[in-house]
């Protein structure tokens, strides 16, 4: 009997080690499972994400030297209430971070020193004590924001362009009326001029998936070929308005709708060639549009209307196109919605973007919106 417990027990070995290995396995399992890894960190904010928290942090610190300037009783009040107006629906409308499709929290998402260092960062009240400073402020924020909307994705990019184009509109309007000096008008004639100087690259075969025209994102409404189609319908509607409101218009209309003129036709010409270097096909020449009744009785304003036409579709051209495209479309943003302001028409808080005001969010809490009327509104109003 001993002889055969020694000669069973080598037959035993591997069965224990394998019953304690197993046993070992375990432990270190359930160790694990009781002390799980460190999450890692989260991603860095994308720059779009980036800009709008910049662009409505600068908003509400404009907001906040407007308020503070208008209830100091000033002679400018009436003439900062519809800045102050302006800034508060671009806050909302900027509330909402870019990755954030539910209801807004309406909070910036980065850090104070997340967005310093840009034209207008770290602004205040106290430091806006002036018209002047006001102005400047807008102007610079402007900039900041037409600038940052070369880069950003595509809806934020059109979001961006009009944030800053209404502001150095707005800057443009509170300097007049406040008789301080006038800030550096926005650049880009240049750019207009001789964007149809731009060489057109090389199409591919319509077989090729690559012939389509490049979108910039999914909330793209059309390809950068539509976009720049219906900106040449648009140019070169506005250019048969102007040629029928002419002979209408007063001496001291007739020049500067002579000058609009001439640069409707010229931009009708620029996206033609965008729109051949996008590969799209030649839209042909229309012998005329129908215009609105009523049109040739009140010119001006019926002019205002069909440059705001223009703005609308440079706004769906620079949520779709990147690079030298979407660059002449700011531009050319900027000058139809100055054009637009020009016979009296009002380009919106947020010029190329359609917006419902009634559908954004509220503002923070104590953040007073603007008065109407002489009357203070609740801090929660929408």
């Amino acid at each position: 009997m001993k002889d055969r417990r020694q000669d069973s027990s080598p037959r035993m070995r591997p069965f224990r080690f394998a019953v304690l290995g197993l046993a070992v396995l375990v432990v270190l399992s359930l160790g694990f499972a009781l002390n799980p890894a460190e999450k890692p960190a989260p991603a860095p904010p994308s720059f779009s994400e980036r800009a709008r928290a910049a662009a409505f942090s600068e908003a509400m610190d404009l907001r906040a030297a407007g308020l503070e300037l208008a209830s100091a009783g000033a002679a400018e009040s009436t003439a900062l209430e519809p800045v102050v107006t302006l800034l508060t629906i671009q806050a909302r409308a900027l509330s909402v971070p870019a990755s954030d499709s539910g209801p807004a929290s309406a909070s910036p998402s980065l850090s104070p020193s997340a967005v310093a260092g840009r034209p207008g960062a770290g602004l205040s009240g106290a430091g806006l004590q002036t018209p002047a400073a006001l102005v400047q402020a807008l102007a610079n924020s402007g900039t900041a924001r037409v600038e940052d909307a070369e880069t950003a994705d595509g809806g934020m990019a059109r979001l961006l362009a009009g944030t800053g184009t209404a502001q150095l509109l707005a800057a443009g309007r509170l300097a007049a009326a406040t008789g301080v000096p006038a800030p550096k008008g926005p650049a880009g004639t240049q750019e207009e001029a001789s964007a149809a100087e731009a060489t057109a690259a090389a199409c591919p075969s319509p077989s090729d998936p690559a012939a389509a025209p490049k979108t910039t994102g999914p909330d793209a409404a059309a390809s950068v070929g539509q976009a720049l189609a219906a900106v040449i319908t648009a140019e070169q509607q506005a250019a048969y308005g102007y040629q029928a409101a002419l002979p209408r218009l007063a001496p001291a209309e007739a020049g500067p709708a002579s000058e609009f003129l001439l640069r409707h036709k010229e931009q009708a010409a620029a996206a033609a060639e965008h729109l051949r270097s996008a590969c799209g096909a030649p839209l042909p020449q229309q012998p005329g549009y129908v215009l609105e009744p009523g049109f040739l009785a009140a010119p001006a304003s019926g002019l205002g209307k069909l440059e705001a036409a223009t703005v609308a579709a440079y706004g769906d051209v620079i949520a779709v196109s990147q690079g030298q495209d979407r660059r002449w479309a700011l531009s050319a943003l900027q000058s139809a919605a100055g054009r637009a302001q020009r016979w009296g028409a009002d380009p919106g808080p947020v010029p190329g973007l359609r917006l419902d005001v009634d559908q954004l969010p509220s503002l923070p809490a104590g953040a007073a919106l603007p008065a109407r009327d002489g009357a203070p509104q609740s801090p929660a109003a929408p």
